[in-house]
């Protein structure tokens, strides 16, 4: 007990209170939250490690956490894995502070590699941390009209957006019956990247966990699947999150360029006030991509407690540690890839 607050393991039978406590507070999104959290733990075999601050009954913070296992990294305690936004919300700092100290405790007697908490912002109590600045997150309001959207695109992307509509025909449609088509150019661009995709399950279990805050959009050309994305609302924000395109779309056809450009105007039709692009490595094709439709980067600070490792996790590409996998992934036969990936993404918090 400090200060009129005691830290405690959240569980079950805190989540309404959890659920509404992050959604009141100003940095809290839906990976703060209890369903993502139980999704992952369903269908990833995450760990739920998650604190709260209690001054009484009343939630007066949270520190979303789980326990993953990572290749080739060993166990980690991750606020939040799977996810872009992670990190301790709180009523002030004294119980942000509590909250860090109270799961680098837990983390050390759990013997783990690492306490990471994905942050824009280091929290207070992680001064002396380590720290990645390796990921920007692209955030901005919408237009009032679908037709602001295309006004503030620059002017080389509105000029190809324009032409994937007008000359490409390209079409826009939503529905959750899209998600095979979404899994299917999701699993195709992790190969090509060197990856492996989540499982399909996945999304099918977001589907049934977050109903009607999760949308489908398919973009295609004469009924043919071009590319896919899903996102999710998170407040007034649309968080455009798992995506895929098939071969050649984009060279061909912009339809990248189109379906985020007509995914921000089903936005703004629906009444939502702002686009949350994720995050992107800096040195990312997807970083540049963002770039050029119009989104400023926002860097992101996530913080590292090294605990039984002593380096950060080098995730780029031109890391020898996972180059060759990358390498040898991209050119597995599809059916390979479709067979193994969902075991070793778990992996790949």
């Amino acid at each position: 007990m400090s200060a009129g607050f005691e830290i405690r393991r959240l569980g079950p039978e805190h989540d309404e209170a959890r659920d509404a406590f992050v959604a009141a507070a100003p940095s809290g999104t839906m990976f703060h939250a209890s369903t993502w959290q139980r999704v992952v733990t369903d269908v990833l075999s995450a760990v739920p490690r998650g604190l709260g601050a209690f001054a009484g009954d009343e939630l007066v913070g949270v520190l979303p956490l789980m326990r993953v296992r990572s290749l080739p990294f060993g166990r980690n305690w991750v606020s939040v894995p799977y996810s872009v936004y992670g990190g301790p919300l709180a009523n002030d700092e004294a119980i942000t502070r509590a909250l860090v100290v109270e799961a680098e405790r837990g983390a050390r007697a759990d013997g783990v590699k690492r306490l990471e908490l994905r942050t824009i912002v280091a929290p207070p109590g992680t001064e002396d941390w380590a720290r990645s600045e390796l990921y920007s997150t692209f955030v901005r309001d919408l237009p009032d009209t679908p037709e602001g959207v295309l006004a503030q695109m620059p002017k080389k992307s509105r000029a190809e957006a324009r032409k994937a509509r007008t000359k490409h025909g390209l079409e826009l449609a939503e529905g959750p019956w899209y998600v095979e088509d979404l899994y299917r150019l999701f699993l195709e661009n992790k190969r090509a990247l060197g990856s492996p995709a989540l499982p399909p399950r996945l999304f099918r279990h977001l589907l049934a966990a977050f109903g009607e805050h999760v949308f489908v959009h398919l973009v295609h050309k004469d009924r043919t699947p071009v590319s896919a994305v899903m996102s999710f609302a998170d407040g007034d924000t649309l968080i455009a999150y798992y995506s895929g395109t098939a071969p050649g779309a984009d060279r061909e056809l912009s339809a990248s360029n189109f379906m985020y450009m007509a995914l921000q105007e089903w936005a703004v039709e629906h009444g939502f006030r702002r686009f949350d692009f994720c995050r992107s490595r800096g040195d990312s094709g997807a970083y540049r991509f963002k770039v050029h439709q119009g989104f400023e980067p926002t860097q992101m600070h996530y913080s590292y407690r090294l605990i039984g490792s002593q380096e950060l996790p080098k995730l780029t590409p031109s890391n020898p540690r996972t180059k060759l996998l990358r390498d040898t992934w991209s050119k597995l036969p599809r059916f390979v890839v479709e067979g193994i990936s969902p075991t070793l993404s778990r992996y790949l918090a």
